[in-house]
């Protein structure tokens, strides 16, 4: 990188310091790693552990949610998805399947269009990633605080702290269940209204089940799950597919609720902040989505590279 002099490495000032270890982080740090730097992860909890496995896992890049300015990112961080998962399982053995291939998105007029957008699960997802990061030499530090390391540290600085970031980010409540679908329901494509998604596993250790949510709420970083509430997602759902509406036919299998990281106008946050830190956070609904991009494009950064994309509308400045 051409930044980086290769006799300051060190475990104690490496070519570049992560803090968050989430699917941004760590997607990150083996976008950097590929191109010759030396990374530390710190985290303060678990890798992997909040947002990142709680996710469904749609590559949503035509919800019509979504605000304009994210579609141009959102296109590239879609393309570089088969080279992403590809790395993965080169250096983990683990292969992530793509789960569906299509989205029937349904208009509050009653209208349904058909997109051509991806799903996968995000659990394997997470396992895969781990267990390529483990695969390689980022030193990977679960359970650190960051800021005692920074403070000691020369190495450039991005910030990847998902929901537990400073304002203007703000922890936005989501839950979901997952049932298990009838013998006569053989769902392989997420369906998706304004009030609620329906995203099937097909592969993997799920298959034959799909995911309900999600709620939208500002509860702070209160995870807990209401009996109501996931009964009020089981019933829009059955609005559009009545199967799912029984318990007894479509038992629950499980619950829980993510915390994803919302800005003010739903856009992440991308670039440099001050002269030796630099921010990815605030991916909201799409982090799932946006790890290759962002890590493809702070590792540009990083080497002083011009950025693939207009990156005016992901300013940490505009706040």
């Amino acid at each position: 990188m051409n930044e980086i002099q290769p006799n300051q490495r060190s475990v104690q000032n490496p070519d570049v310091l992560i803090a968050g270890a989430g699917i941004i982080g760590l997607s990150l740090a083996l976008e950097l790693h590929a191109r010759g730097a030396s990374v530390t992860v710190l985290e303060r909890d678990t890798a992997l552990f909040h947002a990142s496995t709680a996710a469904a896992g749609m590559l949503a890049v035509n919800d019509p949610h979504n605000p304009p300015a994210l579609l141009p990112l959102a296109q590239f961080s879609a393309s570089l998805y088969p080279a992403f998962l590809q790395r993965i399982e080169a250096l983990s053995g683990l292969a992530v399947p793509i789960q569906t291939h299509t989205t029937l998105q349904y208009s509050p007029g009653g209208s349904i269009t058909t997109l051509a957008e991806q799903s996968l699960d995000p659990r394997q997802l997470a396992a895969a990633l781990l267990a390529a990061v483990r695969a390689t030499s980022i030193d990977l530090r679960e359970h650190s605080v960051f800021r005692t390391a920074y403070e000691t540290s020369t190495s450039p600085l991005i910030l990847t702290t998902g929901a537990w970031s400073p304002a203007p980010i703000v922890p936005h409540k989501g839950q979901m269940l997952r049932v298990q679908l009838p013998q006569t329901l053989r769902l392989h494509e997420v369906h998706r209204s304004d009030d609620i998604y329906i995203v099937p596993r097909t592969q993997g250790p799920q298959a034959g089940t799909a995911l309900i949510g999600a709620t939208d709420e500002d509860a702070g970083f209160d995870t807990t799950t209401y009996a109501a509430t996931l009964a009020h997602l089981r019933a829009l759902a059955a609005k559009l597919i009545p199967q799912l509406a029984s318990e007894t036919d479509a038992p629950q299998l499980e619950a829980w609720a993510g915390l994803r990281p919302a800005t003010p106008d739903g856009l992440p946050l991308i670039g440099r902040l001050a002269t030796n830190t630099f921010l990815a956070n605030g991916h909201y609904r799409n982090g799932i989505l946006l790890a290759p991009a962002t890590a493809s494009i702070l590792a540009d950064l990083l080497e002083s590279k011009s950025p693939t994309i207009d990156l005016a509308p992901f300013s940490p400045e505009r706040f």
